[in-house]
């Protein structure tokens, strides 16, 4: 960081507000920074804070918002009021955007390596030849293994991991002089995530500024050099990493450091006694119909994959092993956690769990009985007793179904629910996730990223599963939500004694939440335990390498 110069980005008295008829909503109001050279400035908050709306004012995307400041300067170049065609001047040369959403951003039907060359053939113009060794040069920069291949792929083909990280290469391609990256590691492991960070930091050295959001609070306090917490559109305390997250001043930062997860250590609940009492309402209201399943009655395995193997044919002839061998055991009433590097076969490992995916050899079985190896329209009938949880949920929602409509299409599966019952039973699913009423006449584009994922969870509760399938079901919310929504899932769990299958990058959380951990890499199962056993004493070196990247609070 370059003090002695000027700053790369100046903001003054910042205000976004949303106008709905003769109703203005201030959504951003007052903010004022700036950001030097080689610095990294990391703005944290609650869901719906005005972190990214803050972040999309520096790059003309008001989508209908108004947005006013009396000054935003980039290196003596005022960005107030300029048109969308010298707007696209900026976006990727000057300023370089890292979203959150790697499926939504990335055009499902073109190869990686053309969304990451348009910076080149936009902005440089430069030849197919020379763009397409840039290409490689940017996705290997961005930590993408095997990179020319993986360029001549769709997103589709790779896992969640590997889109973000192609997504990171296509916002940083040109090294512009300011990066903004909100919730740019929010579904990489903490390997591949130390790799992005250390990415940013390499571009740090090279004069860049970096703006982060972030809910990470133990990433921000290692890589961020200022922290700006953010509550309801306000800057309500800044200052160093060190001073914000080691000795928060504000109850709100005192809150959000309180609610990190940490390895090993008792998480605090978050709710006061009254927010008890109101989570434990609507709870009420979920289980008030008969116990789906009690292990006490029921003991022993729901769901167990033995000998798992899946194979993909790959370009060029090549075959690539998902899975092999893989097996494991849920029992009734418990947490397994799956945890591994992006490409270890995790998620293929819960679509062969879900009946979505059939093996190439090997058998899933659910309470018992044949799952894997029976008929689509077999399965198809007991399909709703296995929820799911999904890591991008924006592309798991019909964008034209408000979220009311939904949660009541997962309802229409119960039978004998009347509509009038089904609209007051989606209304406590809301409750019981922590969202208000008012969510269920909304879209979820207009929702933000931890608002949408509790609406996923909603929808996964609505069947009155015996297993939820989770695949990174926190991986979008800041801290004090996902305590809430873990809690959540503990109280449901001890409730009506559901299963988890839990796949989760953040070590944490899965220490958290799991009676059990699988731990794998490269579609093998390298170490296998009790979540202590395995997470505090691990025996396998993959295991010890996956936890010594994990970020610790204060650096």
């Amino acid at each position: 960081m370059n003090r002695k110069s000027e700053p790369v980005i100046t903001v003054n008295s910042l205000n976004v507000t949303s106008k709905r008829g003769a109703e203005t909503t201030p959504i951003v109001s007052d903010v004022s920074f700036e950001v030097y050279p080689g610095e990294c400035f990391a703005i944290v908050g609650e869901s719906g804070s005005g972190k990214s709306v803050t972040l999309k004012s520096l790059l003309g995307f008001n989508e209908g918002l108004s947005v006013s400041a009396s000054e935003i300067n980039l290196r003596g170049d005022s960005l107030l009021g300029l048109s969308e065609k010298q707007w696209r001047t900026i976006r990727g040369a000057r300023i370089g955007y890292v979203t959150q959403d790697a499926l939504v951003s990335l055009s499902p039907l073109r190869k990686i390596g053309s969304d990451v060359g348009d910076a080149f053939r936009i902005h440089e113009r430069t030849k197919p030849s020379a763009r397409r060794v840039k290409v490689v040069e940017t996705l290997s920069r961005a930590g993408m293994p095997d990179a020319a291949q993986r360029a001549r792929q769709l997103p589709g083909q790779l896992s969640g991991g590997l889109q973000q990280r192609a997504l990171i290469a296509a916002g940083t391609a040109l090294r512009p002089p300011l990066v903004l990256a909100d919730e740019p590691t929010t579904a990489l492991d903490a390997t591949v995530q130390k790799q992005v960070f250390e990415l940013f930091q390499s571009l740090r050295a090279d004069g860049v500024a970096v703006i982060l959001v972030s809910h990470d609070l133990a990433a921000v306090s290692t890589y961020a050099d200022r922290v700006a917490v953010m509550e309801a559109g306000r800057f309500v305390e800044v200052g160093t990493s060190k001073e914000i997250l080691s000795s928060p001043q504000h109850p709100y930062t005192k809150r959000l450091v309180s609610a990190i997860p940490g390895l090993g250590t008792a998480r605090k609940r978050l709710l006061n006694e009254s927010e008890n009492e109101e989570s434990r309402a609507a709870l009420s209201q979920l289980t008030s119909h008969q116990r789906v399943s009690d292990p006490a009655d029921h003991p022993g395995v729901i769901l167990e994959a033995r000998d798992i193997t899946k194979t993909y044919r790959m370009p060029a002839n090549r075959v690539f092993h998902a899975l092999n061998g893989v097996s494991f055991s849920l029992e009734r009433g418990k947490t397994l956690g799956i945890v591994g590097e992006s490409g270890s076969g995790k998620s293929t490992l819960l679509k062969i769990a879900h009946g979505l995916l059939s093996p190439d050899s090997g058998e899933v079985t659910f309470a018992g009985e044949s799952w894997s190896s029976i008929p689509e329209s077999q399965r198809r009938q007991r399909r709703r007793k296995i929820g799911a949880i999904y890591q991008d949920p924006l592309s798991s929602f019909d964008p034209y179904w408000k979220v009311e409509e939904i949660l009541l299409d997962a309802l229409s599966v119960r039978p004998n629910l009347k509509r009038s019952s089904a609209r007051a039973f989606a209304g406590s699913l809301l409750d019981a996730v922590g969202l208000s009423a008012r969510i269920a006449h909304r879209y979820p584009r207009t929702l933000s990223g931890g608002q949408r994922q509790r609406v996923a969870i909603a929808r996964a509760l609505a069947h009155e599963p015996e297993i939820i399938l989770c695949d990174e079901p926190v991986s979008a919310l800041d801290a004090t939500v996902q305590a809430q929504v873990l809690d959540l899932l503990k109280d449901l769990q001890s409730e009506f004694g559901i299963s988890l299958l839990f796949v989760s990058h953040d070590i944490g959380v899965v220490h958290h939440v799991s009676d059990d951990v699988l731990v794998m890499k490269d579609g093998l199962v390298v170490e296998r335990g009790g979540r202590d056993d395995v997470l505090l004493n691990p025996t396998a070196n993959y295991t010890r390498e996956l936890i010594s990247a994990v970020p610790l609070l204060g650096g």
